[in-house]
């Protein structure tokens, strides 16, 4: 009689082994987009990157005990080296970024109390950097208060969406950080007169969203509803464009893979989100998901996923390069000794 389980596997073993070779293939082909820069000195998670004048910014870091790192570290493509800057002004960490003309501006953010146990607590300072001179300025404060905001930067104005702060203006300073709830306020500073209007705001509040400018439009993608702490909130899915000439919001198609606290890029009109965070009451966890949303077709497409996954990383793009930079490669803990942060510099050819 045949043994059954002779041939059974011999069944499986055909498949068993074409799964393998084609596990075997995408794993050759999907790195070979990929290469590694020269790590960062200093690994931590909650950085911001920004490319300005053909090199890579990346600020903030932070430390157990949230404490803020405030580093500033500039890295060179040509020589494939870092340089240390100035320490930003203001130990804040979760600020919004963007770059215009050559300057990187930084808004809001979250700080320590003065005393009494450690907490968030909503920042409205903003500043401008200038690269050249390696130098700091305080610039109008931002009307209200908040963190995990987006800045997006457009015709000598910068937009400040969304983000997290404390519900009716909450004065307790011994409250946790996830009473920090999202907002969909839209802010915009002007450079020139250094003063700030309101535009229509966005119709989904969330944090930790990513955002990017394509064709005179601003995208807000994904990102986490309700609060600014991930185990108190939902990622979402939600793409929403905002028109500047009408002031208007319009929905768009959801990003395949929801999720918050991603770096991102724009590389010839498209919108790059890679990596980010996820939470549940059983697992932990960050992506390697690498996606790229088209505009102009209202799309999305899968890129080669990151060598390995981080959230709260720097991202940006030089030239046809997303640079994907530190990061933690696990779901927040921010403990002393389950910190798992990253010093890993990822390359990828967007060609």
């Amino acid at each position: 009689m045949t043994n059954p389980c002779k041939i059974i596997a011999a069944t499986l073993l055909p498949l068993a082994l074409l799964l393998l070779t084609a596990g075997t293939a995408w794993s050759q082909s999907a790195p070979s987009r990929w290469t590694q820069g020269a790590p960062i000195p200093q690994g931590a998670e909650e950085v911001y990157g920004v490319a300005a004048g053909g090199k890579m910014y990346v600020f903030g870091g932070l430390a157990p005990g949230w404490k803020s790192i405030g580093m500033v570290m500039e890295y060179d493509p040509a020589s494939n080296a870092w340089t240390r800057k100035k320490d930003m002004p203001a130990y804040q960490h979760h600020v919004a970024v963007t770059e215009h003309n050559g300057k990187i501006y930084t808004f809001g953010g979250y700080k320590l109390p003065d005393s009494g146990p450690a907490t968030w607590i909503p920042l409205n300072t903003a500043w401008e950097y200038d690269p050249k001179n390696d130098s700091w300025r305080a610039l109008a404060p931002v009307p209200q208060a908040r963190g995990s905001a987006n800045a997006v930067a457009m015709n000598g104005k910068i937009h400040l969406i969304g983000g997290a702060t404390l519900p009716f203006e909450m004065k307790d300073t011994k409250f946790h950080p996830n009473r920090n709830v999202s907002v969909g306020t839209h802010e915009v500073y002007d450079i020139a007169s250094n003063s700030w209007s309101t535009r229509s705001a966005l119709p989904t509040p969330r944090n930790h969203a990513a955002a990017g400018l394509a064709n005179g439009k601003i995208y807000i993608v994904g990102g986490r509803a309700g609060s600014v702490f991930i185990p108190n909130a939902l990622n979402v899915d939600i793409v929403e464009e905002y028109d500047p000439a009408t002031d208007q919001w319009q929905l768009k198609a959801p990003m395949p893979t929801p999720r918050s606290a991603a770096a991102w890029g724009v590389h010839n009109g498209k919108i790059v989100v890679a990596g980010g965070e996820i939470r549940h009451r059983d697992f932990w966890g960050t992506y390697t998901t690498v996606e790229s949303y088209d505009p102009a077709t209202d799309s999305w497409s899968r890129l080669a996923p990151m060598p390995l996954p981080r959230h709260g990383l720097a991202g940006g793009v030089i030239g046809d390069r997303l640079h994907l930079i530190s990061g933690s490669v696990q779901s927040g803990t921010n403990v002393p000794g389950l910190a798992t942060n990253s010093d890993r510099h990822d390359i990828l050819n967007l060609q």
